[in-house]
């Protein structure tokens, strides 16, 4: 299988049955944060779609990438957020219902937002001729299709019928993961020779932006005074970006392996720190301590 259909069919499947999944873990009282917490709520988002883009654009000139790299990695920075924040959040004993109160208004953002700055991006690095191309109408609706429309049906399922939410959710989880390693097994595939430069070339700056971005998070969490499981939360939910939706718009609508290949490395070494992070908060002192870091 090639990448040209892995991103072509198999990835609009695969995010549209996370979103549906997220969709259905979605009840009334995740959204309490708004009210309860919104404080968090607005800095986080705040970050997310403010000061992200920022750190993006310094990382990558620093870096000094390839213009298609480059373009890559800043679209990973349009993308906030998503199912594996989530996951995460709860694995570093986190506010696990700030995260998913922030995916779902992300969710709602980014399908309006992330078209216009990825047509910025392309006109900034690869010229105005790359940004006309671009069918900026073509994208909105298209992640509205696989991000907006299978959350709205999750959470409408889930309001129906949620003894079946619950029972399904392993089933939602295991297919979407499915199709994900599809996904990348299709683009690794037809980009293997290429990869290992690829990956000297950005790897070392997608590690820099995910470690500067979870610390920018959780150092403003912590100087606004959130407690340390918001902390924890905009940590994560900064620095972790969703490779899915970037790997849609570098490979199934702008065609650019290149592209493509930022959001993959991306995926695989933001695990690092995560793991790292997951690891330090589930030590047995932390554990002792009542989680305080």
């Amino acid at each position: 299988m090639g990448s040209g259909s892995a991103i072509q069919i198999i990835l609009p499947l695969a995010l549209f049955t996370i979103m549906l999944g997220v969709g259905m873990s979605l009840r009334l009282r995740e959204f309490s944060a708004l009210w309860l917490q919104p404080k968090a709520v607005l800095l986080a988002l705040s970050a997310q779609l403010i000061l992200l883009p920022i750190l993006g654009f310094i990382v990558v000139t620093l870096f000094q990438l390839p213009a298609a790299l480059a373009v890559g990695i800043m679209i990973l920075t349009f993308a906030p957020g998503g199912a594996t924040s989530n996951m995460i959040t709860f694995l570093s004993r986190g506010d696990t219902a700030l995260s998913v109160c922030l995916t779902g208004i992300t969710g709602l953002i980014t399908p309006l937002t992330m078209p216009l700055l990825t047509l910025l991006a392309l006109g900034y690095w690869m010229g105005e001729q790359a940004s006309f191309e671009f069918p900026i109408l073509t994208t909105m609706l298209k992640l509205l299709f696989v991000a907006v429309l299978p959350a709205l049906l999750g959470a409408l399922i889930q309001h129906r019928w949620p003894e079946f939410c619950q029972r399904s959710q392993k089933i939602v989880k295991a297919l979407a993961c499915l199709f994900l390693i599809l996904v990348v097994i299709g683009i690794v595939k037809s980009n293997w020779d290429k990869l290992p430069d690829f990956l000297l070339q950005v790897g070392l700056a997608v590690l820099v932006l995910v470690v500067l971005a979870m610390s920018a998070g959780y150092l403003i969490a912590k100087k606004a005074r959130l407690s340390t499981e918001q902390s924890i939360t905009m940590s994560v939910e900064v620095g972790i970006q969703n490779a899915a939706t970037a790997l849609l718009i570098t490979g199934g609508i702008l065609h650019n392996p290149e592209m493509s290949a930022s959001a993959l490395i991306y995926g695989v070494l933001m695990n690092i720190p995560a793991f790292l992070l997951i690891a330090y908060r589930n030590m047995p002192e932390r554990g002792a301590a009542g989680g305080a870091v």
